[in-house]
């Protein structure tokens, strides 16, 4: 199973980790506002509940917006600052009364794209890209996921460019598409210049729009959209849960 939490929604469902098919209808509901720790654990116990899983061995992910270490979130992005430096696998646990593996939402949606879509088989450095409530980042060199790359908060004109350039920010600016591409371009030329990727992923839901944004861009690397669309953070949760192997 696989729990995929955001600034703006919660979502999930039960994943075959070896075709990377969802099982089950994917169930959402808005995240909490104010995004305190014990109200998302209460809508994930909600998600999980509707579900309708009783199979109390299977392997459940949930991915969140922070660098995650040693199961406690190091930031809060979009959410409640009480995330910061706070127990939250352990919350988890207790909520839903399971073990979990506990990850960062773009990693786990990194992960997916690297196992099942437009990373698949790449060699050399990926970066996936998440344009949503915030930018998340994740990077994958030869397959491998390297863990809490925070590059969606690189400093551009002095300011943290996620709240430039995000889908978000699209909106509260009521941009067009074609200015908010000149963000665009001001960020992921950034990540060219420092890290040179081989292949740019953009995720988050409004990657299904990519044909409007992505061919403005003008970069030495290949953007491309996301295979897996809003469903790569809840596939990549589950399949790091298999992965991990918990003990249950």
């Amino acid at each position: 199973m696989g729990i995929d939490i955001g600034g703006t929604g919660i979502k999930g469902a039960v994943v075959d980790v070896d075709s990377g098919e969802l099982l089950t209808d994917r169930i959402k509901k808005p995240t909490p506002e104010g995004g305190e720790p014990e109200a998302i654990a209460a809508v994930v116990k909600e998600v999980i509940d509707e579900l309708k899983v009783t199979d109390a061995d299977l392997h459940v992910g949930v991915c969140f917006p922070a660098a995650i270490m040693d199961g406690k979130t190091l930031s809060a992005a979009n959410v409640s600052k009480k995330w910061i430096g706070f127990e939250a696998e352990k919350l988890f646990e207790k909520t839903l009364g399971r073990p979990i593996h506990f990850v960062n939402d773009a990693d786990a949606a990194g992960y997916a794209e690297g196992r099942y879509g437009a990373a698949k088989g790449v060699k050399g450095l990926v970066i996936m890209t998440t344009l949503g409530t915030g930018i998340g980042t994740a990077l994958l060199n030869d397959g491998v996921l390297i863990v809490n790359a925070e590059l969606g908060h690189l400093e551009i004109e002095g300011k943290d460019y996620e709240t430039k350039a995000s889908f978000a920010a699209k909106e509260r600016d009521d941009l067009s598409w074609k200015h908010w591409a000149k963000r665009l371009q001001k960020y992921y030329s950034r990540l060219e210049a420092l890290l040179y990727p081989r292949l740019i992923i953009v995720g988050g839901g409004v990657s299904k729009q990519y044909e409007e944004f992505l061919p403005l861009l003008d970069l030495r690397a290949e953007i491309v959209p996301a295979k897996l669309r809003n469903n790569a953070g809840i596939l990549g949760a589950a399949a790091l849960a298999s992965e991990s192997k918990p003990a249950f």
